[in-house]
């Protein structure tokens, strides 16, 4: 017997929209073909990667529609579920992205004379665990470093002026020694700067664990070394903040209508902002005059690793949420009931 319980958006929202999109404005054999492969059951998993535009012109119709489909080959990124399937990278993977992102942070180690110094230095990434690397002039007589001791790293960004994630390293300023690993932390200091560098004056921090925040005054996390040191950066990283201003600049009505139909919500928004945007999901704020601001997490149908897989996923989203509102297509999915309250 066919059950009635709402399945979750994520679990059918591709499958399902697709389908009723292609065959309502489109009639070519080609997309047709591609439906069905769509259809066949193990078509995500049995397919490394599939990246397909198809534009379908009807003669009297008077439009036109460009279609994106993209699948992906297996996740190799670490990834959070709560009981309200909402996904979201871990703490590890949002570290990586911080210190991705960044060129400045707080460097506070032990003087030689024991006491605790905290200065903002420029910084590069070793791409291979996350290491940050410095340019530091260690005879500087105003600001005497003492390797080997306790210190910590701070990296915090800024995203859309709505939230600031940051993350704190801590472990041991270090001086490579190894010829080969300080000719490859030269050339990535380069790559990042455009400015030549001596081997001298390349410091790192050796990293014991990390300890990542969503935002000021909350309840950090602790990461250990070997889940940091192995996470990946977030895709989208590159041009999630492009992604976002963009967003907030032209789809303002389409924002506020996710709130409307993907979540749960007992109160009216009278705005609504995408904070940011990451390969499972967005953030977004919620403005309400009755109840304050609050935040929530909307996850995409799939996971996206690319611009165009975003900006595509984003459209049909939106296409969905208007057919919804205006009775075209039935709720047939679980809504988003986690919210966070920010303030009164």
């Amino acid at each position: 017997m066919k059950s009635n319980k709402p399945i979750p958006l994520y679990q059918t929202y591709p499958l399902h929209y697709y389908s009723s999109f292609f065959f309502l404005l489109c009639s070519s054999n080609q997309m047709k073909q591609m439906l069905l492969l769509l259809q066949t059951p193990h078509f995500a998993s049995t397919t490394p990667f599939l990246n397909t535009t198809t534009s379908s012109k009807r003669k009297n119709g008077g439009f036109s529609i460009t279609c994106s489909l993209s699948t992906l080959s297996e996740d190799t990124h670490l990834e959070l579920k709560n009981n309200n399937n909402i996904h979201k990278p871990f703490p590890a993977e949002v570290s990586r992205t911080i210190m991705e992102l960044s060129k400045v942070g707080t460097l506070s180690t032990l003087t030689k004379e024991g006491f605790p110094l905290g200065i903002g230095v420029r910084f590069a990434v070793d791409p291979q665990q996350g290491t940050p690397l410095f340019k530091f002039n260690s005879s500087h007589n105003t600001i005497p470093l003492s390797l080997h001791t306790p210190s910590t790293f701070h990296v915090q960004l800024n995203q859309s002026g709505l939230r600031t994630p940051q993350c704190t390293l801590q472990g041991t300023l270090n001086k490579p020694e190894d010829t080969n690993t300080i000719k490859r932390l030269i050339s990535l200091w380069n790559k990042r700067f455009e400015e030549q560098v001596d081997e001298d004056v390349i410091y790192t921090v050796n990293v014991d664990r990390v300890l990542q925040l969503e935002d000021f005054q909350e309840n950090g996390v602790w990461v250990t070394s070997s889940d940091y040191k192995n996470a990946q950066p977030d895709p989208l990283r590159d041009f999630a903040d492009k992604l976002v201003n963009e967003f907030n600049s032209n789809n303002m009505e389409d924002l506020t209508r996710f709130c409307n139909v993907y979540v749960d919500l007992s109160f009216q928004v009278s705005e609504a902002k995408l904070i940011w945007v990451d390969r499972l999901g967005f953030d977004m704020r919620l403005f309400s005059p009755e109840k304050g601001v609050f935040e929530v997490r909307i996850p995409f149908p799939r996971e996206v690793s690319d611009e165009k897989g975003a900006k595509s996923t984003f459209n049909c989203m939106s296409q969905l949420a208007w057919e919804v509102e205006r009775n075209f297509h039935p709720l047939d999915f679980e809504k988003v009931k986690q919210l966070k309250h920010i303030r009164s």
